[in-house]
């Protein structure tokens, strides 16, 4: 299909396409986890330079897999409703220069996190923008239902790095971290998918609410939601953790499931609406962001 080209107005148009490439309200998203998981790995707080140096490293590294992903998709971009204003379908730049821009935010961010943190977090942030590049857009997203079961693992890389970033290793309560991002984003993704489901199956892309019965979907929904809330009861022994955090991950676990339920207790009786699914989808984002500040408030309290 055709791509429509616009000629930007001003150097502003384009400076905010290259911002517009980078996805920021994701990378926000990816950055909230990786601030207490240094705190939970410092037992305290870590230094001021290593934060705020394993933040540009880590955003730079999701930028530039961010920017891959919007150069590959710019096809079925122009398609979805939800993507057709982005940058490389509207003409902002051309792919070309996406894709140095993406190039060179990865080598940006293996050079600060390689010279002014360490080199395992340096490989980790990469491995996740190949992760994501590769296994998720260029494989995944358009040939199987499970692209973004799989496809989330990249999204969860950032705990690792910042983990790493404090200690220079790995243990167990990281890989639970890791993990508890990994099952979160299915239902997470899902639901936002069931608001845009038409989108999807224009563009071919099979996502869980195309390809399977909503009912189906959101049954998926709720097992994950489960098992999340089994692996961050987990997380408080691991990390030794007290009160503050049981008592949190708790009251959320059960506050996520209770919208799950809800929603696969109306798709099973036919009700169920686009409403419903992005209730869920936004106290997601609620969710994962009030279980990582409880982490690291029961850190400081308990360790001040």
């Amino acid at each position: 299909m055709t791509l429509s080209v616009a000629v930007p107005r001003s150097r502003l148009d384009v400076v905010r396409g290259y911002v517009a490439l980078t996805k920021p309200r994701i990378i926000e998203l990816l950055l909230v986890t990786t601030i207490p998981t240094m705190i939970v790995a410092a037992r305290g707080v870590p230094s001021l330079v290593l934060v705020v140096t394993t933040l540009i490293g880590g955003t730079l590294a999701a930028a530039g897999a961010n920017t891959f992903n919007m150069v590959i998709d710019r096809d079925i971009d122009a398609i979805m409703e939800r993507t057709k204003h982005r940058p490389l379908v509207t003409g902002v730049m051309s792919p070309r220069a996406a894709m140095v821009f993406a190039v060179c935010l990865e080598l940006a961010a293996y050079g600060v996190l390689a010279l002014w943190v360490n080199q395992l977090s340096a490989w980790l942030a990469l491995s996740a923008t190949a992760f994501y590049v590769i296994v998720y857009t260029l494989w995944l997203k358009r040939r199987s239902k499970q692209n973004i079961v799989i496809g989330g693992a990249a999204g969860a890389v950032p705990v690792l790095v910042g983990w790493a970033a404090v200690t220079n290793s790995l243990s167990w309560t990281p890989v639970l971290l890791f993990l508890v991002i990994f099952i979160w984003t299915p239902p997470h993704f899902w639901a936002l998918a069931v608001r845009y489901r038409d989108d999807y199956e224009a563009a071919h892309v099979p996502m869980m609410p195309v390809v399977t019965s909503l009912r189906r979907t959101t049954f998926e929904i709720l097992v994950y939601t489960v098992l999340m809330w089994a692996l961050t009861v987990l997380i408080g022994p691991s990390a030794h953790l007290g009160w503050i955090y049981a008592l949190s991950s708790t009251l959320l676990g059960a506050w996520f499931t209770f919208y799950a339920l809800r929603l696969y207790r109306h798709a099973r009786s036919g009700t169920a609406d686009v409403a419903q699914a992005m209730r869920l989808f936004h106290f997601s984002i609620t969710y994962l962001t009030a279980l990582f500040v409880a982490m690291a408030v029961d850190v400081l309290v308990r360790y001040r």
